[in-house]
């Protein structure tokens, strides 16, 4: 068997200095106390960062106190770029970290939400060949605050711009975020904290992906979280799986459903199955008809994703008979399944092709 260098929780090496996100609120309070102020400007501090204020806009509290409680308010990511498509509906924005690490995140618009794609890793130490992120490889786990705040800035752009604000969120950005485990669950529960400890986000607007790291699958099924849980399989055999997603070799097909049917089990949330659709790859009939087998009956949906082109790749996305036949086949098998509408391919900013180049 394959041994895999995969991580749940790294050491804090290059991390950013701490910051009230990364801090429940009982935390926040010691901080403050600590910084010789009362634990209530904890609260006031929260409030005015999950609303995505500035510290100019920050009136209830002195210029003074604003300074002396700073060191709980780092910058944490300058704003590298943004580039839009879709009539400025997609925007993917570049970000660099304060040891000059760059991530990307993708803000989506639609009449009735905005969805926010963020980073839990820069790069990936998952490998996967068909994706832009994975080629180029693990940089660091992001810290607690780095993941929230990436939702806080896209939040206060589209409350600034005349929006509704972030509604969803979904980890399928840069990184595996089960690989970051500690960091990526405290920042599920500052996501859904309500204000002013948190953004007070409904858990069921947010999709956790994963490739699926049995023993994290099995973790966060305990955590008593409510998010979707979506799992990146993109080939119902092993043969084929341990090629597109390497960490097949340790978990077997087999053993991740168990493990994601085991999340649907506790939490009564849907699961969903993320598959990539590759020419003359994974595209097969036969494999169709084995991925309905595998979830027929179970509370799933398959969302078929036309492959995203990527630098170097050969691989390209399945022709559109082949794509609505694989639907056909999933859907006679018992199984719902619909093809994504992808978002910023012209920016380099749908599923695999996140990069985050300068």
């Amino acid at each position: 068997m394959t041994s895999l260098p995969l991580v749940f929780d790294a050491p804090k090496r290059g991390l950013p200095p701490q910051h009230l996100a990364d801090l429940d609120p009982a935390a926040r309070r010691e901080a403050v106390v600590a910084l010789g102020e009362k634990g209530f400007r904890a609260e006031q501090l929260a409030r005015h960062y999950f609303a995505g204020h500035g510290s100019e806009q920050m009136t209830d509290l002195s210029p003074v106190l604003r300074e002396r409680l700073a060191p709980l308010l780092p910058e944490l990511w300058t704003r590298v770029r943004d580039v839009d498509c879709d009539a400025g509906a997609t925007i993917k924005s570049l970000w660099r970290g304060h040891d000059s690490t760059l991530v990307e995140s993708v803000t989506m618009r639609y009449k009735e939400r905005t969805t926010v794609c963020i980073s839990s890793q820069a790069g990936c130490g998952m490998a996967c060949p068909f994706c832009a992120t994975g080629q180029g490889g693990l940089t660091r786990n992001l810290s607690t605050a780095e993941i929230v705040d990436q939702v806080v800035r896209a939040n206060a752009d589209d409350l600034a711009r005349g929006f509704r604000g972030v509604s969803n969120v979904v980890f399928m950005g840069m990184g595996e975020p089960l690989a970051n485990y500690n960091r990526v669950v405290a920042a599920l529960r500052r996501l859904v904290e309500p204000a002013p400890a948190g953004l007070g986000m409904s858990q069921r607007n947010i999709v956790l992906s994963t490739v699926g790291l049995v023993p994290a699958i099995r973790k966060l099924t305990a955590e008593g979280l409510q998010v979707t849980l979506a799992l990146s399989l993109h080939a119902p055999d092993d043969e084929l799986r341990n090629t597109l997603v390497p960490v097949n070799t340790r978990w077997p097909v087999k053993e991740v459903l168990e493990a994601a049917f085991g999340y649907v089990r506790t939490t009564g949330r849907r699961l969903s199955i993320e598959y990539a659709l590759i020419k003359g790859v994974n595209d097969q009939p036969w494999r169709a008809d084995l991925l309905a087998k595998r979830l027929k009956g179970k509370l799933v949906h398959v969302n078929l994703i036309p492959l995203n082109p990527t630098p170097g790749s050969d691989w390209d996305a399945s022709p559109k008979p082949v794509e609505e036949e694989f639907v056909r086949r999933l859907r006679e098998g018992g199984v719902n399944a619909t093809v994504r509408d992808t978002r910023g391919r012209e920016i380099a900013g749908a599923c695999g092709q996140l990069a985050a180049l300068e």
